[in-house]
């Protein structure tokens, strides 16, 4: 249950006298209802408040639940009166819409004063200390509250506002929860009701037809006094809420990223004796890269510096290795010129269409043929590669499948030096847990970025090759589960 929820159960167990008992002594509402039509005959003999025509009879089906026995169903109107209306000849404090917090149903402390000469021509509402401001214009927001403080100025409400002044026999602060409970909202926001599209709004006839259950003024009294002692116990409810819903928001993306944690430092799977270790594999990995660069298909690179002991994040198991990314995978960048584009031709693929471990076409400028070649006969894309962005957005790695031709700009290539012996899939799952440590690490100012030597020069923990694909089988069967969560 939301704390929204709770609250709106609270109120409306209140107002059907469920919250608190009836007490014989206390009278009933038909007694009350009489001595309120006493006060309401002489504010209108006194000039006070204006003789008006009798509202229908509550029907049955009008009654929204069944009530205790000593109250009884009267109109708003039957309890409530208004103050009339002004055109402002004088300096005033304004009360609009805007005046009230409506997450807490409170006037804000700062007043709005304004000179007769400026008056907006919505202020015209007189409204006295104690009067309850209700807005007719879309209800469901809530924005009301009782006017519990004095002003420096005469205060003069908007328009928009419905202001309740209750008879001495009601007890403002009860009609205030009643307005704010379910019944309420469903009646004055009802498409009966409540008429308009981008602002819907229920005219003072109809609120004050609105049907109000009436207990005797001491059980208005108690049921306020209740209401206000749970209340505080629902705004805590709400912030252990708000934390657990924090947390469970959180859990599926944090969950991901502690199995990619664990991934890639030997926790997901056991390690298997029989499936050899990481220098083995290495050394093969290097023999091919040697045949490759004799063959002319990579470029021979700088030795890398060795891996000091404080550089290694965190501990590995004893049958894998710490190298420098570029040790075992071929790592290139596409083109930094920006080509001219055109109509038709070759899409041009950039970090901004590296959307969700793929690559959205539907944004991506076309560059020619003979531009696309020349870009390709250094960084060509192909199936089984994985793509990076380097610039702005740092990350969002993407494994090629190739299913068209297209080109890079401005982003990192890797490709293996041998499929049979790195699952370029394990490379995706470290550099998806790598992203935002190398967000953290990318230099610029207005764009930030990431070098290729950067890149080159990252460490990554290596396992043997038949651990690796076993890490990812795990992985493509948890993960999906994560994504579930959301």
């Amino acid at each position: 249950m939301t704390p929204q929820e709770l609250k709106n159960s609270i109120l409306q167990l209140a107002v059907q006298g469920k919250l608190v008992e009836q007490r014989e002594e206390e009278g009933t509402a038909v007694e009350l209802f009489k001595e309120i039509q006493k006060e309401k005959q002489r504010l209108i003999k006194e000039g006070k408040i204006k003789k008006e025509k009798p509202l229908p009879e509550i029907t049955e089906d009008e009654k929204p639940f069944d009530i205790p026995d000593n109250w009884m169903c009267v109109r708003l109107r039957d309890i409530v009166y208004n103050r009339g209306q002004i055109s402002p000849q004088f300096t005033f404090s304004y009360i609009d819409i805007g005046s009230i917090d409506n997450q807490w149903q409170l006037l804000n402390a700062k007043e709005n004063i304004i000179e007769a000469d400026k008056a907006p021509s919505r202020a015209r509402k007189i409204v006295e200390k104690g009067d309850i401001l209700y807005s007719t214009v879309r209800p469901y927001l809530h924005n009301m509250c009782i006017v519990d403080k004095r002003f420096s100025h005469k205060p003069i409400a908007s328009t928009g506002f419905a202001v309740l002044t209750c008879y001495e026999n009601i007890f403002n602060k009860y009609l205030f929860y009643y307005l704010m409970t379910p019944t309420f909202d469903r009646y004055a926001n009802s498409n009966e009701n409540s008429k308009g599209v981008a602002y819907p709004a229920i005219n003072d006839d109809r609120l004050y037809r609105a049907v109000i259950a009436l207990p005797p003024l001491a059980e208005q009294k108690r049921i306020v006094e209740k209401i206000e002692e749970l209340l505080p116990l629902v705004n805590r409810y709400e912030q252990s809420w708000s934390k657990l819903e924090q947390l469970n928001s959180r859990f599926p993306e944090d969950m991901k990223k502690s199995l990619l944690q664990y991934a890639v430092q030997g926790k997901l799977v056991e390690q298997r004796e029989e499936e050899g270790t990481a220098q083995e594999l290495f050394k093969e990995i290097q023999k091919e890269k040697q045949r490759l660069i004799k063959d002319g298909k990579i470029k021979k690179e700088k030795p890398l510096p060795e891996i000091t002991e404080d550089e290694k994040p965190f501990d590995i198991p004893e049958s894998w290795m710490w190298v420098r990314v570029s040790d075992v995978i071929d790592v290139r960048d596409g083109t930094h010129d920006t080509p001219k584009y055109v109509i038709e031709g070759v899409p041009l693929v950039t970090s901004k269409n590296l959307v969700s471990g793929r690559i959205d076409f539907g944004t991506t400028k076309l560059i020619s043929e003979k531009d696309a070649a020349i870009i390709n006969m250094r960084s060509e894309v192909n199936t089984g590669d994985i793509l990076f962005a380097m610039i702005g957005t740092i990350g969002n790695p993407v494994l090629v499948k190739k299913d068209r031709e297209f080109c890079i700009k401005n982003m990192a290539l890797f490709k293996p030096i041998a499929n049979y012996l790195f699952d370029m899939n394990y490379l995706l799952i470290f550099l998806q847990k790598e992203q935002e440590k190398m967000k953290k690490s990318a230099s610029g100012g207005v764009q930030s970025f990431v070098s290729l030597k950067f890149l080159r020069n990252y460490l990554l923990p290596l396992p043997p090759l038949a651990e690796q694909k076993r890490i990812v089988e795990k992985l493509e069967q948890l993960l999906p589960l994560c994504d579930r969560l959301k």
